[in-house]
């Protein structure tokens, strides 16, 4: 299509009918009035936070659970209802959420502090400044009226990931210090065994009250999808077996609601492009596929560095591995030597072997590559791997390690 066609294909595109409704129902930011499945856990979060409606401190929390059950969903549903009341009554709450994955707001303890400063209307540069100044910046600006805050970090592990526990450990002692006001800390993370790994106090202190949300079952993501596919879409739109089928893909996923509901929308913005007048179960494994691709970038660049190196040294390796049966097999001793290669070109510091086999084993579980153990007698064992991703998206995890890591190594 030439650049002069653009504009006749734009207007042919906006007299097409649409199948959707109200496309927004089936995204992850969406909040409906009534959360599904999630009746226990709502409860026992508003349990938790209601002291705050008198004026007390809510102890602080931390929920896990899988991707897609409804965590960070349930926690915004309940802040939404407690601030309404909050405001009714006149009581002095304020409650923030920051999704810790983001880049420029924590994956240091200087950005975490600097950006709840710029929430409570304190400008602080995005460098520069001592850490402890940012800290007494915050401290001011925090105690400077009477009120309980609750401040709600999603994905907390990834935080303590990039920037270490310090920041929590001192956000959770802060109260010691406030003579006006009170501070509580959400903590949601999809990581179940996280917690294992943290320095006990701060286990300790960030986990007064502990939940849990299990995965949904297929019947429950089923019964999700129905009822947002009846706001999302034009009547009679979706064919027999196609919310099953979404609802079958996700329950095998951990019971991830959010993915279901993706794969039903990018379903339906398939079956439109192709002109159908439904969505089809055959739309469900052409959406599958094409989230499958766009999920392993986003996995990729949301990883902290030495996961990014390490696997820049393995797509270095494919490069000039022997192929066998069309795929390049690759070991853990030449990958570290790569490894090394590309800390010195990015200033990282180098793990030891064992650590990068440990991040190997991450990247297996994710499904990046495909790894397993062979033994060489009295030599010990190693890794024999290779890339599990389709070849058409090495070319754009490279460009995306290389923007990262700040290298170009030809």
């Amino acid at each position: 299509m030439g650049n002069d066609d653009l504009t006749g294909f734009f207007e042919k595109f906006l007299k097409k009918d649409t199948l959707f409704l109200d496309k927004k129902v089936l995204q992850s930011a969406y909040i409906p009035n009534e959360i599904k499945h999630r009746d226990i856990q709502i409860n026992q979060v508003a349990h938790i936070l209601a002291p705050a409606l008198r004026g007390d401190k809510p102890s602080n929390l931390f929920i896990y659970g899988k991707t897609g059950t409804g965590k960070t969903l349930s926690i915004k549903h309940v802040s939404e209802k407690l601030l309404k009341v909050a405001k009714e009554k006149g009581t002095p709450l304020k409650i923030f959420y920051l999704n810790c994955k983001l880049k420029k707001i924590a994956d240091t303890e200087y950005r975490l502090i600097a950006q709840l400063a710029r929430l409570f209307g304190k400008a602080i540069p995005v460098t520069g400044l001592p850490t402890d100044e940012v800290y007494s910046t915050f401290f001011k600006v925090l105690d400077s009226e009477e009120q309980t805050v609750i401040l709600v970090l999603d994905e907390i592990d990834q935080l303590i990931k990039k920037a270490g526990d310090e920041a929590i450990y001192n956000l959770t002692r802060i109260n010691s210090e406030l003579k006006q006001s009170q501070i509580s800390i959400i903590g949601i993370s999809n990581d179940l065994t996280f917690a294992n790994n943290i320095d006990p106090r701060v286990k300790s202190s960030l986990s007064e009250e502990e939940l849990v949300f299990p995965p949904y079952n297929a019947l429950q993501i089923q019964d999700i999808l129905k009822n947002r596919a009846e706001t999302a879409f034009k009547k009679d739109v979706i064919e027999e077996g196609v919310l099953a089928k979404c609802a079958a893909y996700a329950a095998r996923e951990h019971g991830d609601a959010r993915r279901a509901l993706e794969l039903l929308r990018v379903s339906g913005e398939i079956a439109e492009r192709t002109d159908k007048t439904k969505i089809s179960i055959e739309n469900i494994d052409e959406a599958e596929d094409k989230i499958e691709r766009d999920r392993i970038l986003e996995v990729v660049e949301t990883q902290p560095k030495q996961f990014q190196a390490t696997l820049y040294a393995i797509l270095l390796a494919d490069t000039s591995a022997k192929r066998t049966k069309g795929q390049s097999l690759i070991f853990t001793g030449e990958v570290y030597e790569l490894y090394k290669t590309v800390c010195d070109k990015t200033n990282l510091r180098p793990l030891t072997q064992r650590r990068v086999s440990d991040i190997l084993a991450e990247q297996d579980m994710l499904g990046i590559i495909n790894a397993k153990v062979i033994s060489k007698g009295r030599f010990g064992r190693t890794r024999e791997m290779s890339l599990a991703v389709p070849q058409s998206l090495k070319p754009k995890i490279r460009k995306i390690l290389e923007e990262t890591l700040d290298l170009a190594i030809n």
